[in-house]
């Protein structure tokens, strides 16, 4: 195997500020120089994880986002040709040996193009740098497949392509570190993402496409007119309108085929922003929310999606058209005014569409609350059966389905008038106003021709409009659902500061609480400290907890005993930092949350919360497990985690399930009974390797026997720990 040498574009891990600035810069992520701290010598000696983590603070920075990839040995090749910008891990001979890391701005052809250190740009065959990636993994085993290959007499002209195939099955699985990819936040603005997904190119091909379309419909009945008043077709003519003609066919496609990339590409670019939104909802945005309201936010989204995609273009293409007839019927017969006559005509279009957008917005009200209504008596249509009497049971249903029915009918009624109203009423105003000129201007008959083909251009262009505004409605509407998770996206992140991520006395990273105690007159600080804290949830009321004094060592277990109601699983929520107190201090080993940062709070204080406000999701019972530490797991993620089980109680139930831990445990998991669901909350909670751990009413479901146990196993396993219970 030949040697694959990549040392002179490698960068070391004590440049990766300088690395993470040129290549947002080069890969037109960030157009503007920012100053990155450089990370201190000691980064290159923690690891991978650690890099990645002062990667994406730092990234946080710049307002992007530094997402860790492991790759398959069967995809460095695919991902190489598509990735880009993204900063590659180039592994070392010795697991012992700092990593060098490759600044990949993009690929094109067979060529990948690099950001050296010395801040040019070099090009490198892909192959080159798919060979460095594998080598590792490839020489020990390429000697033997070479006198395997040797052996069986295969040509030596194959030779390297048969072995790239034996590879590729004995290693086509193998999981490596590929590098961390940039890309933009989601939460940057709808400007930047369309110009990162180069989607303004094809949005100004498919407006100048749609504009020639119109030229040549104009240029062809131009010449199909001429010939007319000129009293005989010439052989010429024809055959320059059946030319201009056939011409539309191949525009109408590429129409077709840019509007429909520009759609996926926008909806990706939409939907990303959705879901990042969602993830920036503070817990008390949607706690008050029945799943027939989270139903209708997916459900608008689509809607959004389509409308805004499709109605959007359909509109703004129409409204090209309309200024096209416009300009056609201004050189009529009838001049400006003609114009002016079908921009008032546009004008009372608009307030016909007023009238359907209100409209459609009391009609969406009724089908929302319809849809909430009937999904919440779904969810609890057990307990309905069980206290409501028979003959009522459709009463307020009957109600609701009279009001949306009536609703229905005053919609379709006003969608009837637009669809009939708008275009065909134009034309009979259009041709009347022809008529008229004809009265007026009986010898102009090639001015009046202009004027009648304006008309009917015109009358297009509306029903396009009606069309387009009819979706531009059904968007605003659909919008008023989906509106705040897209604005939620524009909420700054909430992260710790960079000088943070590594401890100013050691230099070393924070990855545990010993390095973040601080030492002052030979007391330790304290892991949680709240002084005269206060909270309440809306401002004129009463507050739940007023001017509280609390503190928590390390190594401390706390039981917090109190009634139904009394602030307790408040207390937790904001120990957690789920919420924010409305004054008072409350400090983490000595830091408050704007310096240690939401997420980093976190990391640290991890609650396992009440029954009813915690899920099982539909998908392996390993990922329930460690879906709060990472995914995929490595082998000691699942080792630990099984131990965990076991120790919980939870041997015998994963002796016998078929797949083990990586057995589909179903929606809500309702292939657990409800004490193993608590068992699985607590040792979710106790894999995420928190600092203080808050069990709030996490024992009430087990029996005597499986108590002892969960009790003796959290006890032992967490560093710090605070169990709510009721007296």
């Amino acid at each position: 195997m030949a040697e694959v040498d990549l040392a002179p574009l490698a960068w070391p891990v004590s440049r990766l500020g300088e690395l993470l600035e040129n290549l947002a810069r080069r890969g037109k992520l960030f157009p503007r120089s920012v100053l990155i701290p450089q990370p201190p010598d000691s980064l290159a000696k923690m690891g991978d994880e650690a890099i990645g983590r002062w990667l994406d603070v730092a990234a946080g920075t710049l307002e992007l986002e530094a997402d860790a990839v492991q790759l398959l040995y069967s995809e460095i090749e695919e991902f190489i040709r598509q990735a880009g910008p993204v900063i590659l891990h180039l592994p070392g001979k010795m697991p012992s040996e700092a990593p060098n890391l490759l600044a990949l701005i993009k690929s094109k052809g067979k060529r990948a193009y690099f950001l050296a250190p010395d801040l040019r740009i070099r090009r490198v065959p892909i192959l080159t740098v798919r060979d460095a990636f594998a080598a590792p993994l490839e020489e020990p085993l390429a000697a033997n497949v070479g006198q395997l290959l040797r052996e069986a007499n295969v040509p030596s002209n194959r030779q390297p392509y048969a072995q790239r195939a034996i590879l590729l099955e004995q290693l086509g699985n193998t999981r490596i570190q590929g590098g961390w990819l940039l890309r933009l936040s989601p939460g940057s603005t709808m400007w930047k993402q369309f110009r990162n997904a180069h989607l303004l190119g094809p949005l100004l091909a498919l407006f100048g496409l749609f504009f020639a379309q119109q030229v040549l419909f104009i240029v062809s009945w131009w010449v199909i007119g001429r010939g007319v008043f000129q009293g005989h077709f010439d052989l010429g003519w024809i055959s320059a309108w059946a030319i201009l003609l056939f011409a539309t066919i191949p525009l109408q496609l590429m129409v077709n085929d840019t509007q429909g990339s520009l759609s996926i590409g926008a909806g990706a670019v939409f939907k990303q922003r959705l879901i990042y939104g969602a993830l920036k909802l503070e817990p008390e945005e949607i706690r008050h929310q029945g799943m027939g309201q989270f139903l209708g936010r997916v459900m608008e989204s689509q809607a959004v999606e389509q409308l805004a995609l499709s109605g959007g273009i359909n509109a703004v293409l129409a409204l090209i058209q309309l200024v096209t007839a416009a300009i056609v019927l201004s050189m009529g017969a009838g001049g400006p005014p003609s114009a002016l006559v079908l921009f008032a005509w546009a004008g009372l279009a608009l307030v016909m569409l007023w009238r359907y957008a209100r409209k459609t917005r009391n009609w969406t009200e009724i089908y929302q609350d319809m849809t909430n209504d009937l999904v919440e008596r779904m969810v609890g249509h057990r307990t309905r059966l069980a206290q409501e009497d028979r003959r009522h049971w459709h009463d307020e249903e009957d109600i609701i389905l009279d009001r949306y029915l009536k609703s229905s009918f005053e919609l379709d009624q006003q969608g009837l008038r637009i669809n009939a109203f708008i275009a065909r009423g134009w034309l009979v105003v259009g041709l009347s106003m022809v008529a008229f000129l004809f009265v007026l201007y009986p010898s102009s008959i090639s001015k009046l021709a202009v004027s009648l083909g304006g008309v009917l251009l015109a009358s297009r262009a509306l029903g396009q409009l009606a069309g387009g505004a009819q979706s531009i409605v059904g968007l605003w509407i659909a919008w008023r659902q989906v509106g705040p998770l897209f604005k939620a996206a524009e909420r700054p992140r909430d992260s710790q500061a960079l000088d943070f991520v590594f401890s100013p006395e050691t230099g070393q990273l924070n990855e545990n609480p010993q390095r973040l105690v601080i030492v002052g007159d030979g007391d330790k600080q304290p892991l949680i400290s709240a002084r005269d804290l206060t909270f309440r949830y809306r401002s004129p009321g009463p507050p739940v907890l007023e001017y509280l004094d609390l503190q928590i060592n390390q190594g401390e277990r706390v039981l917090l005993e109190g009634p139904s109601g009394g602030g307790k699983s408040t207390l937790a929520a904001l120990l957690t930092g789920l919420r924010v107190p409305e004054s008072g201090s409350l400090l983490l080993w000595g830091y408050d949350r704007q310096i240690l940062g939401g997420e980093e709070w976190r990391r640290r204080v991890v609650m396992a919360p009440q029954f009813q406000e915690n899920h099982v999701f539909a998908e392996t019972f390993a990922f329930n497990l460690l879906m709060g530490r990472h995914w995929p797991p490595t082998q000691q993620d699942l080792d630990e985690a099984e131990a965990i089980c076991r120790e919980l109680g939870l041997g015998e139930l994963i002796d016998h399930m078929p797949s083990g831990l990586q057995q589909m445990v179903g929606e809500n998991g309702w292939q657990l009974s409800h004490g193993e669901r608590s068992r699985l909350f607590i040792a979710r909670t106790l894999l995420q390797g928190a600092d203080m751990i808050i069990l709030d009413e996490s024992f009430g479901a087990l029996d005597p026997e499986n108590l002892e146990r969960a009790l003796s196993t959290v006890l032992r396993r967490a560093p710090t720990l605070v169990v709510i219970a009721h007296p």
